[in-house]
């Protein structure tokens, strides 16, 4: 088989043979490693198994793998230019369209990560306040930077030593956690949504939206919010603007290109004058294929109603997953928005029905996760969720044999 000759073969040559989140050896034992090709909503191993795919590689093919659109916007820049002395004319075009699209936004910066943009949006609010302290929820995942990696292997306390912790959707706790930095807080971060792996996910309380937005004002620090894996998928305003609630950074980065690497900071005209002083930079920050790719993905977003299209199907995996579960005789929990789901089996405390359960389901050809939250996208119709559903339904099926 194709993919275990090349986990051999990179066992040879990378450490472990694969390294982060991408890392199959840390699934369920049938979960490949390679793959050859995407086209909407499938994906298919190097082995040649196609699965239909409720991952979206991780949170960045919002629109399905090699949307035409996207594809051709990167295409005409590509025979341009694309990493060039300077950046071409599209990174002034995106960046007037964000600020046109999000409320919160009067400028941006780009970068290529997650990680870059949650980094860089904190240095602006530390620049910005002339503070150190970031209040950030417990167990939140900001991206792989030693001052937020949840490994702690290759990093220092110092790196951590000015962030403190508090209970997400708790004023009290977040209250709380600034007392004990009183005068020294430059930046509360905060996701969307309560999206930790390993746990049901937790959709904010509003009151502990307004409340984080009233305390940073009280504190003159900034509200930093971290819609990386959320952007672009709750609400294309940002995913705290149907609280009414709008924070002074954003870090977006995942579904922004449809795949290309990009992430970009958004925030207010207050913290400009901040975020100039930065000496904050990449080689291949400013590349245009990956800013033109993001410029497309963010338009068809808007003009074809892609977050609805992804409502509509999440909305019949999650109902045609409940039936499916009380048919097999299993509790399951359903949670987070139906665009970022996540299914989990109740008093399933060591997720070993979860593991045989997806394991089942990518012999089914679906392609979804035990832990982690699944993505949807805009190319999954209402035929793709039925055919996904026909094998969770198998899947289901076979769990049930296997627990007796």
């Amino acid at each position: 088989m194709k993919d275990a000759e090349l986990r051999a073969r990179a066992a040879k040559v990378v450490p472990g043979g694969m390294y982060g989140h991408l890392n199959a050896a840390i699934f369920a034992p049938g979960y490949p490693q390679f793959f050859e090709r995407g086209e909407g909503c499938r994906q298919w191993d190097v082995d040649g198994r196609e699965y239909i795919d409720f991952m979206c590689s991780w949170g960045p093919v919002v629109l399905g793998h090699r949307h035409p659109r996207v594809e051709e916007a990167a295409a005409r820049q590509l025979a341009q230019g694309d990493c060039l002395n300077g950046p071409g004319p599209v990174m002034v075009e995106l960046a007037e369209l964000l600020v046109d699209l999000i409320p919160s936004a009067d400028w941006a910066m780009f970068s290529k990560n997650g990680t870059d943009a949650t980094t860089q949006a904190l240095m602006v609010a530390r620049a910005a306040t002339g503070r150190t302290k970031v209040l950030m929820a417990h167990g939140a995942y900001h991206g792989a930077d030693p001052w937020c990696t949840p490994s702690p292997a290759g990093t220092t306390p110092n790196e951590r030593a000015d962030l403190v912790e508090f209970a997400y959707n708790s004023l009290e706790s977040l209250e709380a956690a600034a007392a004990t930095v009183e005068g020294d807080v430059a930046a509360i971060i905060v996701t969307p949504f309560k999206h930790d792996s390993f746990e049901d996910q937790e959709l904010v309380e509003p009151a502990f939206a307004r409340g984080a937005r009233a305390l940073a004002d009280r504190l003159g620090a900034a509200l930093v919010i971290d819609d990386v894996r959320a952007g672009f998928r709750v609400d294309l305003r940002g995913s705290w603007e149907p609280y009414g609630v709008r924070p002074d950074l954003t870090a977006w980065s995942k579904a922004m290109a449809n795949g290309y690497p990009i992430a970009a900071v958004t925030g207010t005209d207050a913290l400009r004058g901040a975020a100039q002083t930065l000496y904050s930079t990449g080689s291949f920050w400013f590349s245009a294929v990956a800013m033109a790719a993001a410029k497309a993905t963010i338009e068809t977003l808007r003009d074809e109603d892609g977050i609805g299209a992804m409502e509509r199907a999440g909305t019949r995996l999650r109902e045609g997953l409940y039936a499916q579960a009380k048919a097999h005789g299993f509790t399951v929990n359903q949670t987070g928005p139906v665009t970022i789901p996540w299914l989990s089996f109740d008093g399933d405390a060591d997720l070993s029905t979860a593991l045989y359960w997806s394991d089942a389901c990518l012999r089914n050809g679906v392609y979804l996760h035990p832990w982690h939250n699944w993505f949807m996208s805009a190319a999954h119709t209402e035929e793709d969720v039925d055919r996904a559903l026909e094998g969770t339904d198998l899947a289901f099926a076979e769990t049930r044999a296997h627990l007796g």
